[in-house]
């Protein structure tokens, strides 16, 4: 098939990777324009262009979708179907009828549950033992299209989003040389819109750790909030993100929420909800590098009692 690709993270990498290997034509990658970042804010360009330039392949990087300069480029490509992978805009109707068959996109969760932009994320913030892939066309109203396959996976118990996403960016690519292959086979089933659940788009504050929760839940933020937004708190007035951590049972008489318990040598456990606190493993403190909590502490002057955050 002659096919425009559009992706734009690592997660979409594979599912491109694929097209080129079951030999479809990619006469178009379109990915975001690239973005500041880091220190200096030099411009930064997204993993699918870094592998597009790689291979010779036709980039555009339109800074808008919906001008009439840029809907005439897509329809310009007289492809059959457009693949969109993460590419992190919606489309309007003109891409989604600019070809013969439609747009497919990838989508990393079992529709129509988490519906959005982070499905990873809160599949793992919400406690689901259960994710997948599913491939679709593409309609207007966000993720709602009509489903061509789907591909069930486990949610590791200690997976972060980064590991799981990196298992579901493989197995989108499979399904989605598995739904080209078979497209004129595929019956395409309407979705259950009374059974749709939500993925929103991460905000900062989504991270920030309400240490009255129980441990189970903020070990789960701590995991479902990587890369971005992190579960983070403050101490001493300086922020911290914690980057792994360990919930552990305690008597509930023992402090309040958000309490120091114990720091010293690598222990550093922090009250929480019901009969619950958090042993922090790996915490990264503002400014500085990711680091173990002995290393945390003996850098710092923590005692049991002091407090984290806001409850």
């Amino acid at each position: 098939m002659r096919i425009v690709f559009m992706g734009t993270p690592r997660a979409a990498v594979p599912s491109l990777q694929r097209c080129l290997d079951d030999g479809h034509e990619i006469v178009a990658v379109w990915t975001q324009p690239d973005k500041p970042a880091g220190r200096g804010n030099k411009l930064h360009h997204s993993e699918v262009k870094e592998f597009a330039l790689s291979r010779g392949l036709n980039l555009a990087q339109p800074q808008r979708i919906k001008t009439d300069e840029s809907k005439l480029l897509f329809g310009s490509y007289q492809a059959d179907v457009a693949v969109v992978v993460a590419y992190g805009r919606i489309l309007p109707s003109e891409y989604l009828s600019a070809f013969r068959r439609g747009a497919i996109n990838v989508h990393f969760s079992l529709l129509p549950h988490y519906r959005g932009a982070a499905p990873v994320n809160w599949a793992i913030v919400n406690g689901e033992e259960r994710t997948g892939v599913t491939t679709m066309f593409l309609a207007e109203e966000l993720d709602s299209g009509p489903i061509l396959l789907q591909s069930e996976t486990s949610v590791g118990s200690k997976e972060t989003v980064p590991e799981l996403m990196s298992r579901l960016s493989e197995l989108g690519a499979e399904l989605l040389g598995e739904t080209l292959s078979r497209l004129d086979q595929i019956t395409p089933r309407p979705q259950r819109h009374d059974q749709a659940t939500l993925a929103p788009m991460l905000k900062r504050e989504d991270g920030r750790i309400d240490w009255s929760q129980d441990a189970v839940v903020i070990e789960r933020a701590v995991r479902g909030f990587q890369p971005w937004p992190n579960a983070h708190t403050s101490v001493g007035g300086r922020r911290l993100i914690v980057w792994k951590a360990d919930p552990v049972e305690v008597e509930r008489s023992q402090g309040v929420p958000g309490q120091i318990l114990a720091a010293r040598g690598g222990e550093l456990v922090i009250r929480c909800g019901g009969d619950s606190a958090l042993r922090l493993l790996e915490v990264q403190p503002e400014a500085k590098r990711l680091m173990t909590v002995r290393d945390f502490l003996n850098g710092t002057h923590l005692q049991i009692g002091e407090q984290f955050g806001e409850v």
